[in-house]
């Protein structure tokens, strides 16, 4: 036990060097190397942030190899490029990738040397290869959901501002600079792009296709409206504020109607695998029985599968639309 521990410990050691080596020390010296040209400490404390002029096409990955491969595969990367930017990750999506490979490699290795079946460490592989997209999944929901918390006040900010007799543009950076991230973020990317010369139509429109939130759609629409159409943009985005705000009520009142269903749901779907390594430190003759016996694996197959589905059902269950 003690040489599969060691040589679990060796291995884990040469992957996450190689990791380091040919992943992470490229990204910071490119990033460094590029600060230095920019002004070294002024560009880096400066309120315009690298990615803040970034171009349509993204660096992928540090790694040439692996860029290369990325831009060809723009099916897979595109999505989880955007999801990656969504999130407000400082990663790549190389850096994604390659977590999720260094995951599946521990989760397999760790599995095999506690268990001694190869079957289990690859069906274990793809679970852990999962966390990293789970992570950048989870940091994307929490910042939109920041960014509708945030919202409403931005619109009255911009509101006041435009009251006040300032030009919208004004109005854009006075909220990007006196609200806290993400929307600070967002409204002083729109501002500085249309500050280079994008048209502020394209300008919004981006913050809606960047910010997949209906109240960023609603208020995209509504200025560019004003804009060909005329009117009082202040009365107007005080109107929307009003029906964000409504729209936050109804959503917490439905959080709080179905918050018994998705509790029933988080302990239904935890409960089989928190018995199943709960037994296999307890009994674990009894789980070697379902593992090696052939109708034990159909079992668990057939029963993960309807785990799986009802899990889903649930999930749609109590997913209400507002």
């Amino acid at each position: 036990m003690a040489i599969v521990a060691l040589t679990f410990l060796v291995i884990i050691g040469i992957v996450l060097g190689a990791y380091y080596m040919f992943v992470v020390r490229p990204e910071a010296g490119d990033r460094a190397t590029l600060l230095r040209r920019l002004g070294g400490r002024e560009a880096e404390a400066g309120t315009m942030k690298l990615e803040a002029l970034e171009t349509r096409d993204r660096q992928l990955s540090q790694v040439r190899a692996i860029q290369a491969l990325l831009s060809r595969a723009n099916g897979l990367s595109g999505p989880l490029d955007r999801m990656v930017t969504q999130s407000g990750l400082k990663i790549t999506v190389g850096t994604v990738l390659m977590a999720s490979a260094l995951l599946a490699l521990v989760g397999y290795l760790l599995v095999k040397s506690v268990t001694y079946y190869t079957s289990l460490g690859l069906a274990a592989a793809p679970l852990f290869a999962m966390l990293p997209f789970l992570y950048v999944r989870h940091a994307r929901t929490k910042r939109l959901e920041t960014f509708e918390e945030q919202f409403p006040e931005a619109i009255d900010l911009m509101a006041r501002a435009l009251r006040a007799g300032h030009a919208f543009p004004t109005g854009l950076l006075m909220v990007a600079e006196e609200t806290p991230n993400p929307v600070a973020a967002e409204f002083k990317l729109v501002y500085d792009r249309q500050n280079f010369g994008m048209p502020m139509s394209d300008a919004l429109k981006g913050m809606a296709d960047r910010v997949p939130v209906l109240d960023a759609k609603f208020f995209a629409t509504a200025v560019l409206t004003q804009r060909e159409t005329g009117g009082n943009l202040a009365e107007i985005l005080d109107n929307l504020s009003t029906v964000i705000r409504d729209r936050f009520k109804v959503k917490r009142q439905v959080r709080v109607l179905t918050a018994h269903g998705r509790i029933t749901g988080w302990i239904l779907a935890a409960l089989p695998p928190s018995l199943a390594v709960i037994l296999i430190f307890v009994a674990p003759e009894h789980m070697k029985t379902m593992i090696s016996d052939p109708l034990g694996v159909q079992m668990m197959v057939v029963g993960g599968a309807m785990q799986v589905i009802g899990t889903l059902i649930i999930r749609k269950v109590v997913q209400i639309r507002y």
